[in-house]
């Protein structure tokens, strides 16, 4: 079992950054995989963001490229998302998502994921 759980969300200003982090416990030995979604109202929850724990290789979204970055911490089992020139439309609850089995799979697809966090909101005012 992996136990998620996200922070840094809150209220910033268009072209202002934010850095959310996500801390995993409980067997995290077994993660392969961290990701970040995200769900603006009304919409589904799309893929933003992912990181394998080990080789520390890295995918994307178009939406996001030379915006959005993402690190890790082994030690601290803990993953960042930093976000900058955020806009209106990034608006939205981060998910954060780990994944233990290893392998090729989808990294944007949500069905492979088998972990989730409570999410954390994200507001960009214009």
């Amino acid at each position: 079992q992996v136990q998620l759980v996200e922070s840094g969300g809150g209220l910033v200003q268009a072209g202002g950054s934010l850095r959310l982090s996500c801390a995993a416990s409980g067997r995290t030995d077994s993660i392969y995989a961290m990701g970040w979604f995200r769900q603006a109202p009304g919409k589904e929850r799309e893929f933003v963001y992912a990181i394998t724990w080990s080789g520390g290789r890295t995918y994307y979204a178009d939406s996001v490229k030379g915006r959005f970055t993402i690190s890790r911490d082994n030690a601290k089992n803990t993953v960042y998302l930093q976000m900058n020139s955020l806009k209106p439309e990034d608006t939205a609850v981060y998910y954060c998502a780990a994944r233990k089995g290893g392998g090729y799979y989808d990294f944007s697809s949500r069905s492979n994921y088998d972990y989730w966090g409570q999410g954390t909101q994200v507001n960009v005012s214009s």
